[in-house]
């Protein structure tokens, strides 16, 4: 390599990354078990082959932390390290400093990352036999780390803090979103600066969503069986940089661009009034198994960064099911954790997170999950993250990992089994008449018990993992053929009614009746109590063919088609989010009661049958009737106001009918209103409400698989 000259300083051993001032950079990075640690610098832009200019051995050591500052060195400077140490898999240590490794602080990397043979640390011999060192050097296939400069004019931005009750949550992927939007520039299309746009945010906005949860924007790392078949993880959940946004969403080719172009994104969302919640993937890393690539935590201490088994194989703990699970237990992989979810709030300004398979986070030394793990104590002392939005999806693949209600009073959570009994009760299928009035009500059954109220579920029907809406109501099977593994991917319990033909149909009944329940699950979504969660597309009517499982389809299956956007959903969305916002009684912070509040007569939420009646114990207990209405009192939403004034609504009467045959509903008895009108029909996809109105205890038609809400106007 060429001879360069840096001045070495001793540096410090915080804060951990690299850190720039005006005369150099510190470097700094731990590892507990290592012998040695070599700094690597790199020259020039991210080039073909190793650039390799200097190789620093770092001499200083503190706390198991390796740190030098080296005077000369700017912003833009491409770095790596190699760390030398025992190699003994059955202990754990699988040190190869033949490998070049990513820091686990790095702010950017130089490039994507593509896969290479040279990225395994071993080389395999005769079976049963171990396996020993692969020495080839690594650096030229790996990307580089890069000195990134944190400067930047934030010119008074504010975060929206948007109370959760008002809050219309939308999960998308940046280039999904935003690779096909026509308004975009053509040049950063599938880029954050495209998320950014005025044509993107303005369709946000006149939607009334208020929060975008973006899908993975960490920096991911390859996997060799796709890499093999030309696919890759489109979706990102394979994490390999926690402070680095994705290269993949920079759209210019600057070094640490990615950074200043993500610091932008968030401005301008922030500038119309729209909250950033960032999915985040601290469960693992996308080094996969033992049998995986060495190209960052597995280098640097793969026994300290990772949960392994207890039977002295060395092998990975996998409670997530892509090979590995980051070790919460350990000290220094919280810090690390910790100071990432920091970092995102306090230099990048995002608002929240999502938390994936949040289980494997709590699962305490002997993998059971703990409510009072380390990871909640950390998140709950802290003054900066304890204040953001946090967001559980309770759940991973080990055992005892279904958590839903199980997470600390300060938690949302994805609320898995309001999706099921929503889908359960629109395709008429086996459910409980009684868990779907919970679920459409907050969920008080699995919520209130913990102290917490109905904010506390985030409900939803589809997401990112599974079919969309439009997917849902036309297949029945998962159709993921294109994914290269046979079909077997995928949840096979779809919970699913393709109202007709499996996949597109011409016949004019069966497709009016597949957009009847996208409407359905619409209404039902945004006027339950809790925080409603859209996936991205569901209101312009996006497909995926039936892929349930498009983790790896970087192309037009999930990529939004907003040429062919369905405009009369998209307004019926709009007019949906516009009753919830303009409501308070669909969006209420505390539980209904089922008494009467302060100066009302009546109760806060009151269950009918269809003949006007209202629901008894013994109604209840019939189990799979398909037909209810709910009354709402106005008067009961008085907890909204937070200095005490009494606030006042209308009153609602909402139908539900999932038979396939038309009902006559009648209204309740007099006391609970005189006169009704009915401002949504899931039936009637354009008028905002019928001409006529409707007397107390007259009888209302409603469609077969419909809902309708009726609005008191006297």
């Amino acid at each position: 390599m060429p001879k360069t000259k840096f001045e070495i300083l001793p540096g410090v051993p915080y804060p951990l990354g690299a850190t720039c001032d005006r005369a150099g950079v510190n470097f700094s990075i731990f590892s507990e078990h290592a012998t040695g640690a070599m700094l690597c610098l790199f020259g020039g832009a991210a080039v073909t082959g190793n650039g390799e200019i200097a190789r620093i051995p770092l001499v200083e050591r503190t706390e198991h932390i390796w740190h030098a500052y080296v005077r000369g060195v700017r912003a833009g400077q491409r770095y790596g390290y190699r760390v030398s140490g025992p190699y003994d898999p059955p202990a754990g240590h699988r040190f190869n400093s033949a490998k070049l490794l990513l820091d686990p602080y790095a702010r950017a990397l130089d490039r994507t990352p593509r896969w290479h043979d040279s990225m395994i640390g071993y080389r395999s011999t005769a079976v049963d036999a171990a396996p020993r060192l692969d020495l080839r050097n690594s650096a030229a296939a790996m990307p580089k780390c890069v000195v990134v400069d944190s400067a930047y004019d934030w010119d008074g931005d504010r975060k929206p803090a948007i109370p959760w009750e008002d809050l219309v949550i939308y999960e998308a992927h940046v280039k999904g979103m935003t690779a096909l939007h026509p308004e975009a520039p053509r040049r950063v299309r599938g880029k954050f600066a495209a998320l950014a746009s005025p044509g993107v945010i303005r369709h946000l906005t006149s939607l009334g969503v208020n929060a975008v949860e973006l899908m993975p924007v960490h920096q991911t790392a390859p996997e060799r069986r796709l890499s093999k078949t030309g696919l890759n993880n489109y979706w990102g959940y394979n994490t390999i940089g926690y402070f680095a946004p994705d290269i993949r969403f920079a759209s210019c080719g600057a070094l640490g661009s990615c950074v200043t172009e993500f610091k932008a994104m968030v401005k301008a969302l922030h500038g119309a009034g729209i909250e950033v919640i960032l999915d985040v993937v601290y469960n693992h890393s996308g080094e996969g198994d033992e049998r995986g690539p060495t190209i960052c935590f597995r280098g640097i201490d793969n026994a300290t960064y990772y949960r392994l088994r207890t039977d002295g194989s060395g092998r990975c703990e996998d409670y997530t099911g892509t090979g590995n699970s980051l070790d919460m237990t350990h000290s220094r992989v919280l810090q690390m954790v910790m100071d990432s979810l920091r970092y995102w709030i306090l230099e990048m300004h995002v608002d929240g997170f999502r938390f994936d398979l949040a289980t494997t986070l709590a699962r305490g030394p002997g993998g059971e999950f703990a409510a009072n793990s380390p990871f909640f104590a950390a998140i709950a002392q802290d003054p900066v993250i304890s204040k953001a939005k946090l967001i559980a999806e309770p759940w991973d693949v080990g055992d005892g990992g279904y958590r839903v209600a199980g997470f600390p009073v300060n938690w949302k959570e994805w609320n898995g089994r309001y999706r099921d009994s929503v889908r359960d009760f629109w395709r008429g299928a086996g459910y409980s008449m009684g868990e779907f009035a919970s679920r459409v009500t907050g969920s008080s059954d699995l919520y209130r018990a913990g102290g917490r109220g109905p904010l506390a579920s985030i409900n939803f029907v589809t997401a990112h993992d599974g079919f969309t809406l439009a997917d849902l109501v036309s297949y029945n099977d998962k159709h993921n053929q294109a994914n290269g593994e046979d079909d077997r991917d995928g949840d096979s319990n779809n919970r699913s009614w393709n109202c007709g033909a499996e996949g597109p149909s011409e016949d004019p009944a069966i497709r009016a009746l597949r957009e009847q329940q996208k409407r359905n699950f619409l209404a039902t979504l945004l006027l339950s109590q809790g925080v409603p969660m859209m996936l991205a597309g569901d209101e312009l009517g996006r497909t995926q063919r039936g892929n349930n499982n498009a983790y790896c389809q970087d192309n037009q299956i999930s990529w939004i088609d907003w040429v062919s956007a369905d405009a009369t959903l998209i307004d019926f969305t709009r007019r949906l989010i516009r009753l919830r916002r303009e409501h308070p009684i669909f969006r209420r912070r505390g539980w209904f009661t089922g008494a009467a509040p302060k100066g009302s007569r009546l109760k806060d939420l009151e269950w009918f049958r269809p003949d006007g009646a209202a629901m008894t114990s013994a109604d209840w207990g019939v189990g799979y009737a398909k037909t209810l209405g709910a009354f709402m009192n106005g008067d009961a939403i008085s907890e909204r106001d937070r200095a005490g004034a009494r606030i006042a609504d209308d009153s609602f009467f909402v139908m539900f009918n999932s038979y396939r045959e038309p009902m006559e509903f009648k209204l309740p008895p007099k006391q609970f209103g005189h006169q009704w009108t009915i401002i949504l029909d899931t039936a009637d996809a354009t008028a905002p409400q019928r001409v006529r109105s409707y007397s107390f205890e007259e009888r209302v038609h409603l469609a077969g698989h419909s809902m309708a809400v009726l609005r008191c106007v006297a």
